[in-house]
């Protein structure tokens, strides 16, 4: 039977539990990160659209210091997200750059979805571990 190698933030596990996924997985030198909502320590969402993005990648950030990486080790992104005719372009010019990191990017996908279980923002990530 193979073990998966998951990488858990403490304090971070209401949702990991509620859902019955882990935050993280560690693989064949990668780090397959589970996607990112702004939610509080609780599980609930952030009810402020650009803090809830904010918080989501908070959540990311803390996800890949746990398997010490960065947003520097991203190499895959997958954006979802609830109306983003409407958002995309504000919190692509305006709350992602805070966060995103340094040229070259990761590769990025930004889908448009109609539910993420109460939240309008979710990140998924792929993410280079640094000393494989």
């Amino acid at each position: 039977m193979t073990i998966r190698d998951v990488v858990f933030v403490p304090g971070r596990q209401a949702l990991n539990e509620m859902h019955r996924y882990s935050p993280a997985v560690r693989s064949n030198g990668f780090l397959f990160v589970s996607g990112q909502v702004g939610s509080r320590e609780d599980g609930s969402p952030e009810p402020e659209l650009k803090a809830q993005v904010r918080k989501a990648f908070e959540n990311l950030n803390a996800v890949l210091s746990a398997a010490d990486c960065s947003f520097n080790d991203v190499v895959d992104v997958t954006i979802f997200m609830l109306n983003p005719d409407q958002v995309f372009e504000m919190l692509w010019n305006e709350v992602v750059p805070e966060y995103w990191g340094q040229q070259p990017y990761p590769n990025a996908t930004v889908v448009g979805v109609t539910w993420l279980a109460g939240f309008q923002f979710e990140i998924k990530v792929v993410a280079r571990l640094p000393n494989d």
